[in-house]
Formats: structure tokens, sequence, C-alpha cells
């Protein structure tokens, strides 16, 4: 789904039918101007999302970013201007500042685990977002400084316990992988003890998520991946608290899917002068 659906699916959500408390009490021509505000300190993401929302309701409205996507601003920063028919900025209010508030407090808290590991770790995203809002979540990722990992069941191999599970064994769900497609992909297994990885080393894997391992767990699959040159994703668990812990295992990269499904809204406001 494109952007602009998102909106406009957004916008009917909330509008419905018409904004019955604005419409009675503001004049049809009367103008104003608003700012929003940075209640609290993060980094932005979503600003032409904001812009497209107000767009859409009233194509009269200006849009102006004082900032941009990525950047960390203070409290009481100004984000963006917005002037126009102050009946249309009522109405696209909420639905602007709930992107807006989303989709950075995705890259806020993106980049809080982003800081707190050494430039050769990856911070990955997961596949834990909200429906429809996949490609926006995992843009706000970027926003903040992490990596998106696939974006959906199409484009990346990666074969989990369940998976292991019902194909009985690692070496049967590598080989029919690879018989099924003859030209050369990157295979990822799951692993989540030093015996499974092991066995994905052995079956050539190019790539071992290490779940939910414990630190001294994570260690020696790392050394072992490390010397068949396999590289390593550590994943489960993962929290602001133990990150460096974890970064210090020697992961390739480390996914969090708290990024996108856990990650509080930054504090955003809009208010007319």
């Amino acid at each position: 789904m494109m952007n602009d659906e998102l909106i406009d699916k957004a916008l009917k959500e909330d509008i419905g039918s018409g904004d019955i408390t604005t419409r009675a009490i503001i004049p049809e021509k009367q103008k104003a101007r608003a700012v929003i505000l940075a209640k609290e300190a993060g980094i932005i993401a979503g600003l032409s999302i904001a812009k497209e929302v107000f767009r859409q309701v009233d194509k009269r409205i200006k849009f102006s970013a004082k900032t941009k996507d990525g950047a960390w601003v203070k409290k009481g920063k100004v984000i963006a201007e917005v002037f126009g028919p102050a009946r249309g900025i009522l109405t696209a209010e909420r639905v602007a500042l709930n992107f807006l508030q989303h989709l950075s407090g995705v890259a806020t808290l993106t980049y809080k685990f982003v800081s707190r590991v050494p430039r050769t770790v990856k911070i990955l995203d997961t596949r834990k977002t909200t429906p429809g809002l996949r490609v926006l979540e995992k843009y706000a990722v970027r926003a903040g400084g992490g990596v998106n990992h696939r974006f959906g069941l199409y484009d990346e191999i990666l074969i989990k316990d369940n998976h292991l599970k019902l194909t009985r064994g690692v070496k049967r769900a590598v080989e029919g992988i690879r018989g099924r497609h003859k030209e050369k992909r990157a295979i990822e297994v799951e692993a989540r003890t030093i015996a499974e990885v092991k066995k994905a080393i052995k079956c050539k894997a190019d790539k071992i998520l290490l779940d939910n391992m414990s630190l001294v767990a994570l260690r020696q699959a790392v050394k072992l991946c490390r010397k068949a040159k396999v590289k390593t994703e550590a994943s489960g668990g993962v929290n602001l608290g133990n990150i460096r812990q974890i970064a210090g295992t020697g992961a390739n990269a480390i996914s969090i899917g708290a990024l996108t499904h856990s990650a509080p809204a930054l504090d955003l406001s809009l208010k007319v002068l």
C-alpha cells in the first residue's frame, strides 16, 4: 500500500462524514498559523507524511519543515510551521501528529540502541511491525541509524525453528532451499544451542540467527561462526540494559523486535499561534 493510500485511509477513519466540531465554530474563510513542537528530545521521522496529511485535507495549507528526518531535536524545538485555512489545519492535526509521533518514536528508540554499540555492529529491525505500516516503520528505523532486515517473506531466506521441526532438521531444510532455488541465495538459519550452531555451520549456512542464547553461549557460538566465516545475528530478549553486553560477544548484527512493536511515541504537539 502506497503512503498516500495509507494517509487516505487514516483520514477517512478519523474524519468520517466530517469534523462536526470544527465546522460548527470555525468560519470557513478563517486562516491560521500553527507550529508543531517537540515536547521531549528525540529523533524526527515522518515529516513528509505529515505534510501530505495536511495537503490531502486542504491543498491550500502550507507546511514548512524546520528540521529534517533523522535529526536529533531538543525539547521545545519547532519541528514545522503550518499556515492556511484554519478548518483544514484542525481537521488534519491528529492524523498528522499520529504518524509523526509514532515514526519519530521508532526512530528515537532505534537511535538509543545504535548509540550503545560499536559502529561495526548493525542494529536490525524485524517483521514485528504494525500491519499496513511496515514500509513507514522500517523507514523510521533507518532514520534512527538502524538497518532494515528483510521486508517480508519474499526477499530473504530465513529458516526458523518451526521450519526445522516440520522438515526434521537443518540438513533437509537447507537442501530443500538449494534444490528449489538454483541461483545462489544467502541462507540464514536460526539456532538456539551450540549443537544447532554446529549443524548449521556443517550445512554451510551463510548466516546464523543466534536466538535467546546466554552471553556465554553467544560468545562460543560467535567464535565458532567466525572460524567458519559465517555471519552472526543475535536476537531475543534484547533491551537497552543488555545491548552493550550482547554487542560485546562479537556478533555481526543484533535484531530487535521492540524497535517497531514497542517504541513509545515521541511527544509532539500542534499549537495555533
